[in-house]
């Protein structure tokens, strides 16, 4: 089955109708969604989702944007026992925008860094020019450590380095826009085992669906069926490949777990 390997089923314009989009999703062939819990509070929300719908898992992380109102992420500790949480994050860098303290986020990205060490946890990693910062943490975290690098936009030269430390490369609809050419080689050349594809919903509609507002989990099926035309591969082939990288990554419970609530 496919998997959105990335979404904040939480935010306005999903959760409010989180049936018709799970709905929507099934329809088009997506069987799982991980939803990404951003700080403490999204983290029990997410996973309240978890408990109700069968295909819905969870990663819980505190988000680089919050880094200001967080020493560490110890109030993340209990939640990820939760059977359903398949990894750490999204944690990481972002100083595009500058929304915290650049310190901060490093402390943040540390303590979170640590916390899937202590739990052997994957991450899920979101990082916008902070590429030459968290290189080096990640690799004194522990070289057990495996992650993804969510919503992959920097260069070649950093998706050589992500996959020689054995991590994957997840692509966004980004990789269907026009002036995308760099991610396009990225996505033809890696190889296939790193790749995930996720919608970063309610964000980054991907082609043909790019005017519609909110984005959700099935038009991943857009995004995976345009990585198998640049790949040269079949839509089929793409979908196995990318599920047997999703659980390689986050572990066979992805395969079915008994939820808490009765699902749909």
């Amino acid at each position: 089955m496919l998997i959105d390997a990335h979404a904040h089923l939480v935010y306005e314009g999903l959760i409010d109708r989180i049936e018709e989009v799970l709905s929507n999703a099934a329809a088009l062939g997506v069987g799982r969604v991980v939803s990404i819990g951003t700080d403490p509070a999204n983290g029990a929300a997410t996973l309240e989702l978890c408990d109700r719908f069968e295909e819905v898992y969870a990663a819980l992380g505190i988000h680089p944007h919050e880094a200001d109102k967080y020493s560490d992420a110890s109030g993340l500790r209990e939640m990820l026992g939760h059977p359903k949480v398949l990894a750490v994050g999204e944690t990481g860098l972002d100083y595009h925008y500058g929304f915290a303290d650049r310190g901060n986020q490093r402390r943040l990205f540390e303590s979170q860094l640590a916390l899937a060490a202590e739990t052997g946890l994957p991450m899920v990693l979101h990082c916008r020019e902070g590429f030459e910062d968290a290189l080096p943490m990640i690799r004194s975290a522990g070289k057990d450590l495996r992650g993804v690098f969510h919503c992959f936009t920097g260069t070649e030269a950093e998706a050589d380095q992500v996959i020689a430390m054995g991590w994957s490369i997840s692509f966004t609809g980004i990789l269907t826009f026009k002036k995308s050419e760099e991610l396009r080689r990225i996505a033809e050349r890696i190889p296939i085992e790193n790749v995930l594809v996720e919608t970063d919903s309610p964000y980054l509609s991907p082609e043909p669906v790019r005017s519609v507002r909110p984005n959700e989990p099935a038009h991943v099926r857009y995004v995976a069926e345009y990585l198998a035309a640049i790949r040269g591969m079949t839509y089929d082939a793409v979908v196995e490949r990318i599920w047997q990288n999703a659980v390689r990554l986050f572990g066979p419970g992805l395969c079915g777990h008994e939820a808490g609530g009765s699902g749909r």
